[in-house]
């Protein structure tokens, strides 16, 4: 890691070090449902499309480009930051460079990242941190609180430091590499299908709806239960038809995101008052 640092140009260094700094804000901007922390990101990244890109058209084009959805853990999204840094410098320099690939990375990584820095950060550093700062505060000492801020924010800094600088070097190689074998065209489809099938799983786990309705039937004990025959039909119908005409009015009818939600919101209260749900 250190060898490969050496090889950043003092432009390199002031970059990275921008973009640094402003990462720090990236997961503390949120900018709705469609967005999340989109604005962050492209605060982040203001110091690499300044650089690479000279004309205000190229820039805008660039921001556009980053308003997309983002989420990721902190400290260890700067991975992202940093090769995402290195595809904009591609970019900028090669006309051909397909830009789709931007934004297919972006998707493609959050997932693997996130569940590998919860794990980490949330699971064991903080966990650990705060036992050892707990026992101490049991005992009496004041380092309590001390000893747990900065077993966990020393480690979380430097991960934040190096995670952009990786990032940044490991990408300018390997997306150069990619291109010379051909293999960014197959890397942008992957992506593209590993980011519709991360959105695929979130709506299925976080999308629900059960019904309560029955239909009483002469000469039979037990009412017939409309959620048995909806579940034999195809589990999760009704979820996946909100979703998609959600989808379609997004999409092709351009509705705002938040009247969607609202929609949903008091389609969800009616049919709780009725009682279907």
């Amino acid at each position: 890691m250190m060898e490969e640092k050496k090889t950043l140009s003092p432009e390199d260094k002031k970059m990275l070090r921008s973009v640094f700094w402003r990462s720090w804000t990236m997961n503390a901007s949120r900018t709705g449902a469609t967005q999340y922390h989109a604005l962050g990101v492209i605060y982040t990244l203001l110091p690499v499309i300044n650089r690479f890109y000279k004309t205000d058209a190229e820039r805008a084009e660039a921001i556009v480009r980053h308003t997309t959805w983002f989420n990721a853990t902190m400290h260890i999204n700067n991975f992202i930051m940093g090769l995402v840094a290195a595809m904009e410098k591609q970019n900028s320099e090669d006309k051909s460079f397909d830009t789709n690939s931007i934004t297919a990375i972006k998707a493609s990584l959050m997932g693997p990242i996130s569940g590998i820095g919860d794990s980490f950060f949330w699971g064991i550093l903080r966990v650990l941190a705060a036992g050892i700062g707990i026992s101490l505060a049991s005992a009496g000492s004041p380092l309590g609180a001390l000893v747990f801020l900065v077993l966990y924010n020393v480690p979380a800094f430097l991960i934040h430091y190096y995670a952009l600088m990786s990032g940044y070097m490991v990408g300018e190689s390997f997306i150069k590499r990619l291109y010379e074998s051909g293999g960014m065209r197959l890397l942008t489809k992957a992506s593209g299908m590993i980011g519709l099938m991360m959105m695929g799983c979130m709506t299925a786990s976080t999308v629900k709806f059960k019904t309560i309705v029955s239909v009483a039937v002469e000469g039979s004990k037990e009412p017939i239960m409309l959620q048995k025959y909806l579940d034999q039909l195809f589990i999760g119908i009704v979820p996946l038809c909100v979703t998609l005409l959600a989808f379609y009015l997004l999409r092709n009818k351009h509705v705002n995101v938040n009247y969607v939600m609202l929609g949903i919101m008091l389609l969800g209260i009616v049919l709780g008052l009725l009682g279907i749900c």
